[in-house]
C-alpha cells in the first residue's frame, strides 16, 4: 500500500532545534526521524511513499536527494577509496513522492492535494512524521479489513510525562495521578483508510475534526487500542529517544529483528 506522510508543521513543540529544521529532520542517533518513520513502513513491504510538505520543503527534499547510503549503511571500501560496495541498504527500493501541500495547509488540506496520487488505490496507510512505535502492523491492517470501516487510528496513552489534578471547587485539590494513569486515550496516528475517505472530506476542513466527525456517526471508524511503545511529540522526548537510539534499544526499530536473524 502507498503510505502518505505528513511533513508540512511548524513542529513548534521542538523549536529548541532551531526555526530552520523542519520536525521530520530532527535527528534520532544520526538518521532524522522521518528516516525511522518509513523504514518502520518499509520493513513491512510498504515501500512507495508519498511526502506531503510545507515548512522548510526544501530541507527534507535536499536530505533524500543528497542521501548517502554509505552513511546509513556498512560497505566495503577497496582499491584505495575507488570501489565502495555495500553491505545492506535503506531506500534503494524506495519510491518517494514530493508534493509540496502549502505552508499553511492543515492535515485534512494535505491529504485532499494528493488525492489524485490515491485515485488507483482501494486502501492507503498515513501518518504523522514524527511518531514512533512498535506496532505489529499488519495485524491492524488485518483487523481493519475485516471491520468494513473507512479509517482506523491507533489509540494510545498519551506518551507524555504530566499529571491531572482533579480539583473540588477551586482550590482543594483531591485526586492528582499521571495522565498515563487515567484511562485517557489519544489519537496515535498509523491511520489506515480506504479511499472512501475522501468521500466524508470538504475543502479546507482539519481531518480529525469534520471528516472524523461524519465518520463517528456513521460507525465508520476503528479504534486500535495500543498500550505498548508510541512516542514522539516533544523536545523531552527527541532526547529520551536518542539515548535509546545509543544504546541499541529502540523498541520502534522493529527491522532490527529482521537484520540479525
Amino acid at each position: 500500500m502507498k503510505v502518505v506522510l505528513f511533513c508540512g508543521g511548524l513542529g513548534t513543540r521542538l523549536r529548541e532545534y532551531g526555526d530552520n529544521l523542519p520536525k521530520p529532520l530532527v535527528p534520532l542517533g544520526y538518521r532524522p526521524v522521518i528516516w525511522h518513520v518509513m523504514k518502520y513502513y518499509a520493513h513491512f513491504g510498504h515501500k512507495d511513499f508519498i511526502l506531503c510538505l510545507g515548512y522548510r520543503a526544501d530541507k527534507i527534499k535536499d536530505y533524500f536527494l543528497h542521501y548517502d547510503e554509505c552513511i546509513s549503511n556498512d560497505f566495503v571500501l577497496s582499491a584505495g577509496g575507488k570501489n565502495v560496495s555495500l553491505i545492506t541498504s535503506d531506500i534503494q527500493d524506495w519510491n518517494i513522492t514530493f508534493v509540496d501541500t502549502g505552508l499553511h495547509a492543515n492535515i485534512g488540506q494535505r491529504l485532499k492535494k494528493v488525492q489524485h496520487l490515491l485515485q488507483n488505490e482501494e486502501m492507503f496507510l498515513a501518518n504523522y512524521s514524527d511518531g514512533l512505535t512498535d506496532l505489529e502492523l499488519p495485524k491492524m491492517v488485518e483487523e481493519f479489513k475485516r471491520s468494513g470501516k473507512v479509517a482506523a487510528c491507533i489509540c494510545a496513552p498519551p506518551s507524555q510525562s504530566f499529571h491531572v489534578v482533579k480539583l473540588n471547587g477551586d482550590r482543594s485539590v483531591v485526586a492528582i495521578e499521571a495522565v498515563r494513569d487515567c484511562g485517557l486515550l489519544v489519537n496515535g496516528g498509523y491511520f489506515v483508510f480506504q479511499t472512501k475517505i475522501f468521500d466524508y472530506m470538504r475543502e479546507g476542513e482539519e481531518l480529525v475534526r469534520e471528516p472524523f466527525t461524519r465518520l463517528i456517526k456513521a460507525d465508520m471508524i476503528m479504534g486500535y487500542k495500543y498500550d505498548r511503545f508510541w512516542s514522539m511529540d516533544t523536545f523531552k522526548e527527541q532526547q529520551e529517544l536518542s539515548d535509546l537510539c545509543a544504546r541499541g534499544d529502540a523498541p520502534w526499530e522493529v527491522w532490527k529483528s529482521k537484520e540479525t536473524a
